[in-house]
Protein backbone atom coordinates (compact mmCIF):
# COMPACT_ATOMS: atom_id res chain seq x y z
CA UNK A 1 0.00 0.00 0.00
CA UNK A 2 2.75 2.38 0.85
CA UNK A 3 4.80 2.06 -2.82
CA UNK A 4 1.27 2.45 -4.23
CA UNK A 5 0.79 6.03 -2.34
CA UNK A 6 4.58 6.79 -3.00
CA UNK A 7 3.93 6.02 -6.93
CA UNK A 8 0.26 7.88 -6.60
CA UNK A 9 2.40 10.99 -4.83
CA UNK A 10 5.05 10.90 -7.60
CA UNK A 11 3.08 10.90 -10.20
CA UNK A 12 0.87 13.90 -8.96
CA UNK A 13 3.79 15.45 -8.69
CA UNK A 14 5.35 15.25 -12.14
CA UNK A 15 1.94 15.83 -13.63
CA UNK A 16 1.85 19.25 -11.39
CA UNK A 17 5.80 19.97 -12.46
CA UNK A 18 4.68 18.99 -16.35
CA UNK A 19 1.99 22.29 -16.13
CA UNK A 20 3.88 24.37 -14.76
CA UNK A 21 6.21 23.56 -17.97
CA UNK A 22 3.83 24.72 -19.76
CA UNK A 23 5.34 27.78 -22.00
CA UNK A 24 1.81 28.25 -23.12
CA UNK A 25 0.20 29.01 -19.68
CA UNK A 26 0.00 33.44 -19.14
CA UNK A 27 1.63 34.60 -15.82
CA UNK A 28 -1.59 35.33 -14.56
CA UNK A 29 -2.33 31.36 -15.16
CA UNK A 30 -0.13 30.87 -11.72
CA UNK A 31 -0.20 30.99 -8.09
CA UNK A 32 2.95 31.71 -6.23
CA UNK A 33 3.81 31.60 -2.93
CA UNK A 34 6.39 33.97 -1.79
CA UNK A 35 7.78 36.65 1.61
CA UNK A 36 6.37 39.57 3.12
CA UNK A 37 9.40 41.87 3.94
CA UNK A 38 11.69 39.77 2.32
CA UNK A 39 15.23 41.39 3.21
CA UNK A 40 14.34 41.70 6.63
CA UNK A 41 16.20 40.52 9.32
CA UNK A 42 15.28 40.20 13.43
CA UNK A 43 15.14 43.18 15.44
CA UNK A 44 17.65 44.38 17.63
CA UNK A 45 16.97 42.32 20.60
CA UNK A 46 17.80 44.46 23.23
CA UNK A 47 16.16 47.38 21.30
CA UNK A 48 12.56 45.40 20.98
CA UNK A 49 12.67 44.74 24.69
CA UNK A 50 13.82 48.53 25.31
CA UNK A 51 10.67 49.62 23.78
CA UNK A 52 8.16 47.06 24.51
CA UNK A 53 9.10 47.69 28.37
CA UNK A 54 8.46 51.53 27.59
CA UNK A 55 5.63 51.26 25.93
CA UNK A 56 3.82 48.50 27.31
CA UNK A 57 0.43 49.48 25.57
CA UNK A 58 1.55 48.75 22.13
CA UNK A 59 2.50 45.21 21.40
CA UNK A 60 5.77 44.24 19.08
CA UNK A 61 4.48 40.87 18.82
CA UNK A 62 4.12 41.35 14.70
CA UNK A 63 7.88 41.65 14.36
CA UNK A 64 8.97 38.58 15.64
CA UNK A 65 9.52 37.04 12.28
CA UNK A 66 13.33 36.88 9.91
CA UNK A 67 14.20 35.76 6.58
CA UNK A 68 16.94 33.61 4.96
CA UNK A 69 18.59 35.48 2.42
CA UNK A 70 16.73 36.71 -0.95
CA UNK A 71 19.00 33.65 -2.82
CA UNK A 72 18.07 31.30 -0.33
CA UNK A 73 14.37 32.07 -0.62
CA UNK A 74 14.66 31.68 -4.65
CA UNK A 75 16.78 28.29 -4.07
CA UNK A 76 13.81 27.00 -1.78
CA UNK A 77 11.50 27.50 -4.78
CA UNK A 78 9.73 30.91 -3.75
CA UNK A 79 8.50 33.27 -6.66
CA UNK A 80 7.27 36.23 -4.59
CA UNK A 81 9.52 38.82 -2.69
CA UNK A 82 8.78 41.79 -1.41
CA UNK A 83 11.36 44.83 -0.99
CA UNK A 84 10.86 47.92 1.08
CA UNK A 85 12.81 51.58 -0.30
CA UNK A 86 13.87 54.39 1.75
CA UNK A 87 14.90 57.60 -0.47
CA UNK A 88 18.39 58.46 -0.13
CA UNK A 89 19.86 60.91 -2.86
CA UNK A 90 22.86 62.18 -1.04
CA UNK A 91 24.08 59.10 1.22
CA UNK A 92 24.13 58.78 4.57
CA UNK A 93 20.36 59.50 6.21
CA UNK A 94 20.06 56.16 7.26
CA UNK A 95 23.96 54.95 8.29
CA UNK A 96 23.49 55.42 12.17
CA UNK A 97 19.98 54.41 13.45
CA UNK A 98 19.49 56.02 16.57
CA UNK A 99 18.22 52.84 17.84
CA UNK A 100 21.94 52.26 18.10
CA UNK A 101 22.45 54.51 20.57
CA UNK A 102 19.89 53.37 22.91
CA UNK A 103 21.45 49.61 23.28
CA UNK A 104 24.79 47.88 22.64
CA UNK A 105 24.71 46.51 19.31
CA UNK A 106 25.00 42.47 19.25
CA UNK A 107 26.31 42.59 15.47
CA UNK A 108 28.27 45.25 13.31
CA UNK A 109 25.82 47.21 10.99
CA UNK A 110 26.64 48.47 7.92
CA UNK A 111 30.10 46.96 8.03
CA UNK A 112 31.17 47.86 4.19
CA UNK A 113 29.21 51.47 4.82
CA UNK A 114 26.97 50.82 2.25
CA UNK A 115 24.65 53.11 3.84
CA UNK A 116 26.37 55.99 3.45
CA UNK A 117 26.42 55.85 -0.65
CA UNK A 118 23.98 57.95 -2.25
CA UNK A 119 21.03 55.21 -3.83
CA UNK A 120 17.66 53.83 -2.31
CA UNK A 121 18.28 51.94 0.66
CA UNK A 122 16.36 48.74 1.87
CA UNK A 123 14.98 48.16 5.58
CA UNK A 124 11.53 48.12 7.51
CA UNK A 125 11.91 51.00 9.75
CA UNK A 126 14.08 53.92 10.07
CA UNK A 127 16.19 53.84 13.30
CA UNK A 128 14.21 51.01 14.82
CA UNK A 129 13.66 48.15 12.65
CA UNK A 130 16.81 48.25 10.53
CA UNK A 131 18.44 44.81 10.13
CA UNK A 132 18.83 43.51 6.79
CA UNK A 133 19.94 41.07 4.20
CA UNK A 134 20.77 43.78 1.72
CA UNK A 135 21.38 47.32 2.93
CA UNK A 136 20.73 49.16 -0.74
CA UNK A 137 18.05 48.60 -3.34
CA UNK A 138 21.21 47.95 -5.71
CA UNK A 139 22.59 44.79 -3.84
CA UNK A 140 19.35 43.57 -3.77
CA UNK A 141 18.97 43.76 -7.40
CA UNK A 142 22.55 43.15 -8.08
CA UNK A 143 21.84 39.20 -6.01
CA UNK A 144 18.78 38.74 -7.85
CA UNK A 145 20.15 39.41 -11.17
CA UNK A 146 23.39 36.92 -10.22
CA UNK A 147 20.65 34.16 -9.01
CA UNK A 148 18.71 34.85 -12.30
CA UNK A 149 21.49 34.59 -14.60
CA UNK A 150 22.47 31.28 -12.67
CA UNK A 151 19.07 29.52 -13.55
CA UNK A 152 17.45 31.38 -16.95
CA UNK A 153 14.49 29.30 -17.21
CA UNK A 154 13.36 30.49 -13.70
CA UNK A 155 9.59 31.12 -13.47
CA UNK A 156 8.80 35.24 -13.26
CA UNK A 157 9.27 36.22 -10.24
CA UNK A 158 6.67 39.11 -8.96
CA UNK A 159 8.26 41.49 -6.65
CA UNK A 160 5.87 43.97 -4.16
CA UNK A 161 7.96 47.58 -3.98
CA UNK A 162 7.08 49.85 -1.00
CA UNK A 163 7.77 52.60 -1.55
CA UNK A 164 8.82 54.23 2.80
CA UNK A 165 9.38 57.41 3.59
CA UNK A 166 7.31 58.38 6.77
CA UNK A 167 9.77 59.60 9.66
CA UNK A 168 10.86 57.82 13.04
CA UNK A 169 9.42 58.54 16.68
CA UNK A 170 13.48 59.03 17.26
CA UNK A 171 13.30 62.41 14.99
CA UNK A 172 15.43 61.20 11.76
CA UNK A 173 12.96 62.15 8.90
CA UNK A 174 12.97 60.28 5.61
CA UNK A 175 13.51 61.65 2.25
CA UNK A 176 9.87 61.83 0.75
CA UNK A 177 8.46 60.89 -2.63
CA UNK A 178 8.41 62.93 -5.37
CA UNK A 179 8.24 62.23 -9.40
CA UNK A 180 11.70 62.96 -9.26
CA UNK A 181 12.60 60.28 -7.10
CA UNK A 182 10.41 57.85 -8.30
CA UNK A 183 11.96 58.50 -11.43
CA UNK A 184 14.65 57.75 -10.12
CA UNK A 185 14.05 54.64 -8.68
CA UNK A 186 12.89 53.27 -12.22
CA UNK A 187 16.48 54.09 -13.69
CA UNK A 188 17.83 52.00 -10.38
CA UNK A 189 15.72 49.07 -11.52
CA UNK A 190 16.40 49.36 -15.42
CA UNK A 191 20.05 49.74 -14.28
CA UNK A 192 20.32 46.44 -11.84
CA UNK A 193 18.34 44.65 -14.14
CA UNK A 194 17.78 45.86 -17.83
CA UNK A 195 15.99 43.76 -19.69
CA UNK A 196 14.99 41.04 -17.07
CA UNK A 197 11.67 43.01 -16.45
CA UNK A 198 8.17 42.67 -17.22
CA UNK A 199 7.30 46.46 -17.78
CA UNK A 200 3.79 47.35 -18.20
CA UNK A 201 4.68 48.87 -22.24
CA UNK A 202 5.37 45.26 -22.98
CA UNK A 203 1.67 44.25 -21.44
CA UNK A 204 0.37 46.86 -22.71
CA UNK A 205 1.18 45.90 -26.43
CA UNK A 206 -1.41 47.33 -29.12
CA UNK A 207 -4.04 48.46 -26.50
CA UNK A 208 -5.23 51.97 -25.57
CA UNK A 209 -4.86 51.56 -22.53
CA UNK A 210 -2.95 48.88 -19.75
CA UNK A 211 -6.12 47.72 -18.25
CA UNK A 212 -7.80 47.09 -21.78
CA UNK A 213 -4.89 44.95 -22.64
CA UNK A 214 -5.23 42.65 -19.42
CA UNK A 215 -9.06 41.93 -19.78
CA UNK A 216 -7.55 40.75 -23.20
CA UNK A 217 -5.38 38.15 -21.21
CA UNK A 218 -2.39 40.32 -22.51
CA UNK A 219 0.03 39.02 -20.03
CA UNK A 220 3.15 37.05 -21.89
CA UNK A 221 3.26 34.03 -21.83
CA UNK A 222 5.54 31.68 -20.05
CA UNK A 223 7.74 30.97 -23.03
CA UNK A 224 8.57 34.81 -23.03
CA UNK A 225 8.38 35.44 -19.12
CA UNK A 226 10.81 33.24 -17.97
CA UNK A 227 14.09 34.41 -16.46
CA UNK A 228 11.98 37.50 -16.28
CA UNK A 229 10.56 39.72 -13.04
CA UNK A 230 7.56 41.81 -12.49
CA UNK A 231 7.39 44.87 -10.34
CA UNK A 232 4.65 46.25 -8.44
CA UNK A 233 4.34 49.07 -6.82
CA UNK A 234 2.81 48.74 -3.02
CA UNK A 235 0.96 51.62 -1.94
CA UNK A 236 -2.68 52.55 -2.69
CA UNK A 237 -3.14 56.68 -2.38
CA UNK A 238 -0.56 59.86 -3.11
CA UNK A 239 2.63 57.75 -3.66
CA UNK A 240 0.88 55.37 -6.43
CA UNK A 241 -0.54 59.13 -7.50
CA UNK A 242 2.75 59.88 -8.27
CA UNK A 243 4.09 57.49 -10.00
CA UNK A 244 1.70 56.92 -12.73
CA UNK A 245 1.01 61.42 -12.73
CA UNK A 246 2.52 62.13 -16.64
CA UNK A 247 2.41 58.43 -17.32
CA UNK A 248 -0.68 57.12 -18.68
CA UNK A 249 -1.31 53.60 -18.84
CA UNK A 250 2.09 53.54 -16.83
CA UNK A 251 3.88 54.36 -20.40
CA UNK A 252 7.74 53.89 -19.54
CA UNK A 253 7.30 53.37 -16.07
CA UNK A 254 8.75 50.24 -14.60
CA UNK A 255 6.31 48.91 -12.31
CA UNK A 256 2.83 48.45 -12.34
CA UNK A 257 0.69 49.99 -9.52
CA UNK A 258 -2.07 48.88 -7.19
CA UNK A 259 -4.81 50.84 -9.33
CA UNK A 260 -8.56 50.07 -8.60
CA UNK A 261 -10.47 48.50 -11.21
CA UNK A 262 -11.15 50.99 -13.80
CA UNK A 263 -8.54 53.17 -14.31
CA UNK A 264 -6.45 52.86 -17.23
CA UNK A 265 -3.43 51.66 -15.29
CA UNK A 266 -5.38 48.83 -13.93
CA UNK A 267 -3.29 45.12 -14.30
CA UNK A 268 -2.51 44.72 -10.54
CA UNK A 269 -4.27 44.90 -7.48
CA UNK A 270 -3.73 44.15 -3.95
CA UNK A 271 -6.51 42.31 -1.64
CA UNK A 272 -4.82 41.86 1.32
CA UNK A 273 -7.67 39.84 2.86
CA UNK A 274 -7.79 36.68 1.16
CA UNK A 275 -11.64 35.97 2.60
CA UNK A 276 -12.27 38.86 -0.33
CA UNK A 277 -15.16 37.32 -2.50
CA UNK A 278 -14.46 39.50 -5.17
CA UNK A 279 -10.50 37.89 -5.96
CA UNK A 280 -12.03 35.15 -7.97
CA UNK A 281 -14.05 37.34 -10.15
CA UNK A 282 -11.47 39.46 -10.79
CA UNK A 283 -8.72 37.03 -11.46
CA UNK A 284 -10.73 35.78 -14.03
CA UNK A 285 -11.38 39.01 -15.38
CA UNK A 286 -7.74 39.14 -15.88
CA UNK A 287 -6.01 40.95 -13.25
CA UNK A 288 -2.69 39.89 -11.21
CA UNK A 289 -4.02 40.00 -7.36
CA UNK A 290 -1.77 40.11 -4.41
CA UNK A 291 -3.15 38.98 -1.22
CA UNK A 292 -1.72 37.59 2.40
CA UNK A 293 -1.97 34.03 3.79
CA UNK A 294 -0.75 35.72 7.67
CA UNK A 295 0.11 39.28 8.66
CA UNK A 296 1.64 40.13 12.24
CA UNK A 297 2.22 36.34 13.14
CA UNK A 298 -1.10 36.17 14.52
CA UNK A 299 -1.76 32.84 12.07
CA UNK A 300 1.31 31.49 13.05
CA UNK A 301 0.67 31.49 16.48
CA UNK A 302 -2.63 30.19 16.49
CA UNK A 303 -1.24 27.63 13.76
CA UNK A 304 -4.30 28.57 12.15
CA UNK A 305 -4.44 28.22 8.23
CA UNK A 306 -7.96 29.50 7.41
CA UNK A 307 -6.44 32.48 4.98
CA UNK A 308 -3.94 30.72 3.62
CA UNK A 309 -6.46 27.77 2.66
CA UNK A 310 -9.05 31.05 1.44
CA UNK A 311 -6.06 32.69 -0.70
CA UNK A 312 -5.63 28.99 -2.64
CA UNK A 313 -9.45 28.83 -3.11
CA UNK A 314 -9.65 32.45 -4.50
CA UNK A 315 -7.00 32.21 -7.19
CA UNK A 316 -4.79 35.18 -6.26
CA UNK A 317 -1.62 34.99 -8.27
CA UNK A 318 0.49 36.16 -5.35
CA UNK A 319 0.37 35.61 -1.68
CA UNK A 320 2.45 36.24 1.04
CA UNK A 321 4.03 34.89 4.57
CA UNK A 322 6.39 34.94 6.61
CA UNK A 323 6.24 31.61 7.17
CA UNK A 324 7.67 29.31 4.04
CA UNK A 325 9.51 28.18 7.06
CA UNK A 326 8.56 27.68 10.72
CA UNK A 327 8.72 30.39 13.54
CA UNK A 328 12.11 30.22 15.01
CA UNK A 329 10.99 32.84 17.76
CA UNK A 330 8.00 30.46 19.35
CA UNK A 331 7.21 26.93 19.06
CA UNK A 332 4.68 26.51 16.42
CA UNK A 333 4.39 24.42 13.40
CA UNK A 334 2.70 26.72 11.23
CA UNK A 335 4.15 26.92 7.52
CA UNK A 336 2.85 27.85 4.47
CA UNK A 337 3.84 25.84 1.26
CA UNK A 338 1.27 23.85 -1.38
CA UNK A 339 0.42 20.10 -0.42
CA UNK A 340 2.99 19.11 -3.04
CA UNK A 341 5.97 21.07 -0.85
CA UNK A 342 5.97 22.99 -3.73
CA UNK A 343 5.53 27.30 -4.03
CA UNK A 344 4.10 27.59 -7.28
CA UNK A 345 1.65 25.69 -9.23
CA UNK A 346 -1.29 26.44 -12.00
CA UNK A 347 -3.93 28.99 -10.92
CA UNK A 348 -7.07 26.81 -9.93
CA UNK A 349 -9.31 29.43 -11.27
CA UNK A 350 -8.00 30.22 -14.41
CA UNK A 351 -4.93 27.90 -15.28
CA UNK A 352 -7.04 25.39 -17.29
CA UNK A 353 -8.39 27.86 -19.61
Amino acid sequence: MKQILLTLFIAGTLHCNSQIKNDKLKINQLQVIGSHNSYRQNIEPELYNLIQAKDTSRSLKGLQYTHISLTEQLNKGLRNLEIDVQGDTKGGKYAHPKGLDLVKSQAAYDPNAEMKKPGFKVFHMIDIDFRTSCYTLQNCLAELKKWSDANPDHIPVFITLEPKDDDSFLSTKAEKFTPELFDALDKELRKGLADKIITPDMVRGKYTTLEEAVLHHNWPTLKKAKGKFLFILDNNGAKRDLYALNHPSLKGRAAFINADPGKPEAATLFRNNSEDPQIADLVKKGYIIRTRADSDTKEARANDYKHFEAAKNSGAQVITTDYYLPSTFFDSPYQVKYDDGSYVRVNPINGTE
